[in-house]
């Protein structure tokens, strides 16, 4: 009996060595083949020092950012445009930002397919802690140590066809619409601040999940986009759809969708030329669900920009048109309102309590000339000095039933200042700005009269930044 159990475990033990496959026993190799594979399975340092420098070639780091520190010489208060003549003599204030800090990282897959990401952080990131509280007795106190933001702008697959005249791009993307959506870079601009108009009136910048088809051929480059639609409860008076790609959730309400589109020439030596357009539903994209009242509202927002930018002759040169259409104006101005909730259960609502306009527009122009080309000097080692002035104009309610009530969403400004470049991917930026209102008609009236419309103040200030834009590696 002892002999067939040893039997038994020498034939199991045995019949691990057979192939289940063939029910073949594996053969032990030669020498002289073992010797040639474990040669084989080695790498060389010189081998590996090469596998490495090829993933690093297609390896791709870089960012961009900026800090700021600036003086505004006008009141502060959130009521300064509903009671003008209180604030009139307010003391001045400063404030130092740091608007945009962006890492970029990309990779070269190969055979075409290549990966690309953003991430931001707005106003510094968002912080914040728990403490605990002595003159509490001892309770947990959460306190906010940093506001801002952090985004995630870009993360995204790309398929290239026909050396780059067809690419299809999925994941999260910029959305190009206007000037400042598709070219928001620090370099792209002389203020130290992106440019008000387009960055008010529009999400900015403006990213969203979808699909790109997009492209150059020849002296044209297309973009098409699939996306989601925005969200017409994140609207206001005071910003219009800047808000409405924001997602208070874990992810983008998708009930509606939209279609962007831009086309850019480049024919003429030095100047590029811009049409860009949005269309979508924004009514219905959120968790709740209108009442039969609303059924026929669907809140159909429309875009149409057009910019340009020149550079050539020491000058550089930009300017940028938008406008917007968005339908159910008054409907779904009356919605929010009667929906928008906010009581001492709720920490907050992500919606706003606002009308919203029929109508936004926005129009700027730059202009800046580089002094240093005049300097042979300064100009054979690159550096820049460009002297520039900006004017804008931008109206987040253009028209519509409340336009009487907001006046000052009427806004004008202009800028001038200086921009050094020291070297390519550094920029100092100064600037002064003077953002100022259309006066009422009052025909004579005394400021004491009842009919009397009170000016809105003046809003002049004073900034200074430093930028860097461009790849490390």
């Amino acid at each position: 009996m002892a002999a067939g159990i040893a039997t038994g475990s020498m034939a199991q033990e045995h019949s691990s060595d057979i192939d289940a496959a063939t029910g073949a026993t594996p053969q032990e190799p030669k020498k002289e083949q073992k010797y040639e594979t474990e040669q084989a399975g080695k790498e060389t340092s010189e081998e590996r020092v090469s596998r490495f420098m090829n993933a690093v070639s297609r390896l791709h780091i870089g960012g961009y950012g900026e800090a700021v520190l600036t003086r505004n010489f006008y009141s502060q208060s959130f009521n300064r445009y509903k009671y003008p003549e209180r604030y009139r003599n307010d003391p001045s204030h400063g404030r130092f930002d740091l608007p945009h800090v962006c890492l970029n990282i990309g990779y070269d897959f190969g055979k075409g397919w290549t990966f690309g990401s953003e991430i931001e952080f707005e106003h510094g990131g968002a912080g914040g802690a728990v403490e605990i509280e002595a003159e509490e007795a001892g309770e947990y106190e959460a306190e906010v140590e940093k506001g801002g933001e952090v985004n995630l702008e870009q993360f995204w697959i790309n398929k290239e066809f026909w050396q780059g005249k067809f690419n299809v791009k999925v994941g999260e993307i910029i959305v190009p619409v206007g000037y400042s959506n598709a070219y928001h870079e620090p370099q792209n601009f002389f203020t130290c601040y992106r440019p008000e108009g387009e960055a008010t009136i529009m999400p900015n910048t403006w990213h969203q999940v979808g699909l790109s088809l997009w492209g150059r051929i020849k002296d044209w480059r297309y973009e098409a986009q699939f996306l989601s639609g925005l969200n017409s409860e994140s609207f206001t008076a005071e910003d219009f759809c800047h808000y409405g790609a924001t997602s208070p959730y874990e992810f983008k309400v998708a009930n509606n969708y939209a279609a962007a589109a831009r086309v850019d020439n480049y024919s003429v030596k030095g100047l590029r030329i811009g049409l860009s357009g949005y269309y979508g539903y924004t009514f219905r994209n959120t968790l709740r669900t209108p009442g039969t009242k609303y059924e026929d509202v669907t809140g159909a927002l429309g875009i149409i920009a057009l910019d340009f930018t020149l550079n050539r002759w020491n000058w550089i040169v930009r300017g940028n048109l938008d406008y917007a259409h968005f339908s159910d104006a008054d409907a779904i101005s009356s919605y929010n309102q009667a929906n928008w909730t906010h009581h001492k259960y709720q920490d907050g609502n992500p919606h706003h309590y606002t009308n919203i306009g029929k109508n936004a527009l926005a129009y700027g122009f730059e202009a800046g000339y580089n002094i240093f080309s005049q300097i042979e000097k300064l100009k054979k080692s690159n550096q820049r000095m460009y002297i520039f002035g900006r004017f804008e104009h931008y109206n987040t309610m253009a028209s519509g039933t409340y336009e009487s009530q907001y006046r000052y969403t009427k806004k004008y400004r202009y800028a001038f200042g200086l921009n050094y470049s020291p070297i390519k991917q550094i920029t100092f930026k100064g600037e002064y700005s003077y953002r100022f209102f259309k006066k009422p008609n009052n025909n004579g009236l005394e400021s004491d009269s009842p009919l009397y419309v009170q000016p809105f103040n003046n809003e002049p200030s004073v900034s200074l930044s430093v930028t860097y834009q461009g790849w490390f590696l």
